[in-house]
């Protein structure tokens, strides 16, 4: 675990928080903001406005939005959350809405970059994503190394965030809950998977349709009823937040104090965990959209970091910080556990967050054994598919016994070394996003 822990705080030390922060800015500043200026029309894209009839693609719009959701609203959005404010106070929620903010104009880049350069399978299916943009960055050897390493980087992170820390988390909430015994939960769930993600993206995109959109609505409802009650504090938790992303947190109770540098590193580590920013993977769910506008498809991708950290994370945070229990010594689910359950009444909060948790999980990760399997793919051809399948359920299953600690730093490692060759490509690839974004606005 010394070793673990040791790659890990290299993975995640300053450079690449700066790279990621950095690459965020940039494109904002590229775009003058489009996250901010498009995003009504963005949701529009999403919700309102009719998929395209036309185009190439496996699946619509909103259902390449829903499986990206479901690969991101997941356990980093309730045990992530209070990982983050546990070990680097309240301050690290603040970093996370920068990580989010920023982020939304990298997940715009990545998937229009997905969609511009995707191809189709012998199976007549679409592949693409940062093993494919990376490609195009130039005739140098090196890209083609990068969009390999990437490609290895984005299969062995399938099974830590996609696979093993999902199923873990589960376990972990429905035996504290329940007692439900660990083993039932993760056979339980590799059997559930597996039933899914036989039909490849068309049957994981109509389920990630139907429990994505139902599991938010109920878990943000449940969250907005205890911040109705406690509406009085709510101004007081949201200064809170915003002046210990500046200044040391103290210790108190069991919270063991943390220093800036502490509150910037989870933020940003654990922000990129829940909304995958920067990781390139949603540019795979994106890719399998039927559309001709590589840009309609990325304003659509974009909402996703706004609903999964502006939204969902948000939720979670505020919850925890009013709740007082972010200082009683408590660290993931079970953090969000004891924070819902003293806030709802009617002792619900641990049903709420557990069952919430278990669809979180379950939705991770379909979405996620998608892009895994494009991973692979590429790296392999279609003959690897249905092996890839049963190895990733199998990690299922084997993720709920194993200890909480390694699966979250063995996670944290493979989403690091995910990042670091598609922030180059969406640097190189800066002006090629400008470029069809001005096109696209210009003809409308």
């Amino acid at each position: 675990m010394t070793v673990l822990n040791a790659i890990d705080s290299c993975v995640w030390g300053a450079p690449m928080i700066l790279l990621l922060l950095g690459t965020g800015v940039y494109l904002t500043s590229l775009l003058y903001g489009l996250q901010f200026t498009r995003l009504l029309y963005a949701l529009k894209l999403a919700f309102v406005i009719r998929d395209e009839k036309t185009g190439d693609g496996d699946i619509s719009h909103f259902q390449a939005l829903m499986t990206a959701l479901s690969a991101t609203v997941g356990t980093g959005n309730i045990a992530g959350v209070a990982t983050a404010i546990a070990i680097g106070g309240p301050g690290a929620i603040f970093w996370m809405w920068m990580t989010g903010l920023v982020g939304m104009a990298t997940k715009y880049a990545e998937a229009l970059l997905a969609v511009k350069y995707r191809y189709k399978d012998e199976n007549g299916k679409m592949v693409g994503g940062p093993m494919v943009y990376l490609k195009a960055c130039g005739e140098n050897p090196a890209w083609n190394y990068l969009a390999i390493s990437f490609a290895l980087f984005a299969f062995t992170a399938s099974f830590g965030i996609g696979a093993m820390v999902q199923s873990n988390s589960v376990a972990d909430a429905l035996f504290s809950e329940f007692g439900t015994p660990k083993m039932a939960t993760g056979i339980t769930l590799a059997l559930l998977t597996g039933v899914v993600i036989i039909g490849g993206i068309k049957s994981i995109a109509r389920v990630a349709s139907i429990i994505v959109p139902v599991m938010i609505l109920a878990y943000c409802s449940c969250a907005t009823m205890i911040l109705i009650l406690h509406i009085a504090e709510i101004p007081g938790a949201l200064k809170l937040i915003v002046v210990q992303a500046f200044t040391p947190t103290a210790a108190t109770g069991g919270f063991a104090g943390a220093a800036i540098w502490v509150a910037v590193r989870m933020g940003v580590a654990r922000g990129i965990f829940s909304n995958e920013s920067g990781l390139g993977s949603a540019a795979i769910a994106a890719a399998a959209a039927r559309t001709k506008e590589p840009v309609a498809q990325a304003l659509v991708s974009m909402t996703q970091t706004f609903i999964d950290t502006i939204i969902v994370c948000t939720m979670t945070a505020l919850v925890i910080v009013i709740s007082g229990e972010w200082q009683s010594g408590a660290n993931g689910a079970a953090l969000t556990t004891v924070a819902f359950a003293s806030t709802l009444p009617g002792g619900m909060g641990g049903v709420v967050v557990s069952l919430g948790l278990a669809l979180f999980a379950y939705s991770t990760m379909l979405g996620w054994s998608y892009y895994g399997e494009k991973a692979i793919e590429s790296l392999m051809g279609t003959r690897s598919i249905m092996p890839y399948r049963a190895l990733f359920c199998c990690s299922v299953a084997l993720g709920a016994a194993l200890k909480l600690e390694v699966v979250w730093t063995f996670s944290d490692i493979a989403n690091g070394l995910m990042a670091f060759p598609n922030l180059v490509g969406l640097v190189v690839l800066a002006p090629v996003v400008v470029a069809e974004t001005r096109r696209y606005f210009a003809g409308r």
